[in-house]
């Protein structure tokens, strides 16, 4: 499957930082991943993507008196239908 746009927009650039990171660290005989370039990492993505948006919807659960009648319905659907396939195959006559 083929990434979202902003995805592929966004994840070159962050692919590129952690080489740069990794190789500074390097350079500097630290440890990576290490606190300071986590932070930096943390600070870049506060200040360009402060105001990102979701790209799917929050979605909520439905009123409760909804959610109850999603609930009984089919609840009080299977004894009838129970009924109905019992009281029909009391015929007695094969069915083709």
């Amino acid at each position: 499957p083929s990434l979202p746009v902003s995805r592929c927009l966004c994840s070159r650039p962050y692919s590129e930082l952690q080489n740069c990171l990794e190789e500074w660290a390097e350079r500097l005989n630290y440890s990576y991943p290490n606190a300071l370039a986590e932070q930096y990492i943390f600070q870049s993505h506060h200040i360009y993507f402060h105001n990102c948006t979701l790209e799917h919807p929050v979605y909520f659960d439905p009123p409760e008196d909804v959610l109850l009648a999603m609930i009984i319905a089919p609840i009080c659907l299977i004894p009838f239908l129970v009924t109905l396939v019992i009281w029909r195959s009391k015929d007695g006559k094969a069915q083709a």
